[in-house]
């Protein structure tokens, strides 16, 4: 009777054996054949193509995404009255912190910290702490959705700027 440490032993060096059969018969097919050659070259560049259009389609995808995102926060609306910026600013900061540290959900996490930054009277110098406390990709997107939105103040201070009619200081702070 065979054992099955036999078959398996038998199993994976035939696997083994075939991985390397192909490997010696590609290799002497790319070299000895410029037809071959010209046909991996040509699926090279269809796939580097392919990848581009996809990061092109990807990339105005995310930008759409964002646009979209700004208009129904400011459709919305923020809160007013200053207890309940208070409130709404902090439970904002903690869901973005939350969701920051899930992969799948960083854009949900860089727009509860766009919502935080709305209401906060100094957006400058929360960009400057968050700059320290949030992940790069977090930041990235937040940079997006901040550019997107026309009506974010950011200077020093976002009330004493949005009075004077002045272009906001960013990073003349």
């Amino acid at each position: 009777m065979v054992q099955a440490s036999t078959i398996v032993t038998a199993s994976v060096a035939t696997a083994v054996t075939g991985l390397l059969a192909y490997a010696a018969y590609f290799d002497y097919k790319r070299r000895s054949q410029p037809a071959f050659r010209r046909e991996l070259r040509r699926n090279e560049r269809l796939a580097a193509r392919n990848e581009k259009e996809e990061a092109k389609l990807h990339s105005h995808h995310q930008r759409q995404k964002v646009k979209d995102a700004v208009a129904a926060a400011v459709a919305e609306g923020f809160p007013q009255d200053p207890s309940e910026k208070e409130m709404y600013f902090m439970e904002q900061v903690s869901k973005g912190e939350v969701l920051s540290s899930d992969p799948n959900s960083l854009f949900e996490s860089a727009f509860a910290f766009y919502r935080a930054l709305k209401v906060y009277p100094s957006p400058g110098d929360l960009i400057g702490i968050y700059d320290q406390t949030v992940s790069k990709q977090v930041l990235d997107i937040l940079a997006e959705i901040i550019a997107a939105d026309p009506t974010l103040k950011i200077g020093a201070n976002a009330e004493e700027s949005s009075d004077s009619g002045m272009p906001p200081t960013v990073g003349l702070d």
